[in-house]
């Protein structure tokens, strides 16, 4: 390995709710760190995701997506998760929508620009343009709408250009060793973890009546061998809330942690066991030292 021209460093994802970032950050790193749904608020904290090749090593950071307003206090947690990341971030993507370019863009084109740090743009999702000379003009648009080192096509959902955007991520960070070992993929623990496969289960199956009213917390996390003892909490806003979660005799909290557990079995390489209990903790997304509790801002 020539370490006179290895790069590295910290790669932060970044851009509005919904254009598919975590999905982009997985496809990166072949592994299923981030959770996914179509619903926004699905990414509340910073995703590590490390990718070590000969010519350099990557730490893609995935992050909220930035909007705008002050909302309540758990958006402006997400605000500042994302805000920080890209506070310390030596290359910055600009993850946008391919054939869409919002005002929550401009504001994101903007925050980047002031970031003063190199900045590539990922266009997402070009497996759904079917024809694809109507991006030229938007291009050509958008190319010219910020300070750009790159703009590079893909589709996380296909794996479509994804070398040629991690051959100019690595570009762009500076020469340096590594700051992680070759075999870390993330620093988050299989406790964080395990968390968020079971509130992306809440999210996907109940993002229609409850898209952002619930967290989850993992209150016993034990190893037993190559068994994991998980004990979950769902936590809800109020009592009607709770009795959508549970569901008719307990079906739909029966089906989140069957779906949990399969996707911590396969991420963690082995058997789970996974008890889930539903809470109610009243005006917990508004209440900042709820927040606290609850493990956002770490």
């Amino acid at each position: 390995m020539n370490h006179e021209t290895f790069r590295s460093g910290h790669v932060a994802l970044v851009g509005r709710p919904n254009v598919g970032k975590s999905s982009l950050l997985n496809a990166l790193v072949g592994q299923r760190l981030c959770i996914v749904s179509p619903k926004p608020q699905t990414t509340r904290h910073r995703i590590l995701g490390v990718v070590t090749r000969e010519r350099g090593q990557i730490g893609y950071l995935d992050t909220p997506g930035l909007h705008g307003g002050g909302g309540s206090a758990l958006n402006r947690q997400l605000n500042r998760t994302a805000q920080a990341t890209l506070a310390g971030a030596d290359v910055c993507v600009h993850v946008v929508e391919a054939g869409r370019w919002t005002a929550e863009d401009q504001a994101v084109a903007r925050a980047l620009a002031e970031a003063g740090v190199p900045c590539l743009l990922a266009v997402n999702k070009i497996d759904l343009v079917k024809d694809k000379s109507t991006l030229l003009p938007w291009l050509a648009e958008v190319g010219g709408a910020a300070h750009l080192s790159g703009v590079f096509l893909v589709s996380a959902r296909r794996r479509d250009g994804l070398d040629r955007l991690e051959a100019g991520i690595v570009q762009a960070l500076p020469e340096q060793e590594a700051l992680y070992d070759d075999d870390t993929l993330t620093d988050r623990s299989e406790r964080f973890l395990a968390a968020e496969l079971v509130r992306e289960q809440v999210m996907r199956q109940l993002g229609q009546e409850l898209p952002y009213a619930t967290t989850v917390e993992i209150e016993q996390f034990a190893l037993e061998g190559r068994l994991r003892r998980i004990h979950a909490a769902i936590w809800v806003e109020r009592d009607g809330q709770k009795a959508i979660v549970i569901g008719d005799k307990g079906s739909r909290l029966k089906e989140i942690g069957t779906r949990a557990r399969l996707a911590m079995e396969q991420l963690f390489d082995g058997k789970v066991h996974l008890e889930l209990w539903v809470k109610v903790r009243r005006g917990w997304s508004d209440d900042e030292r709820a927040l606290r509790d609850l493990g956002y801002g770490d």
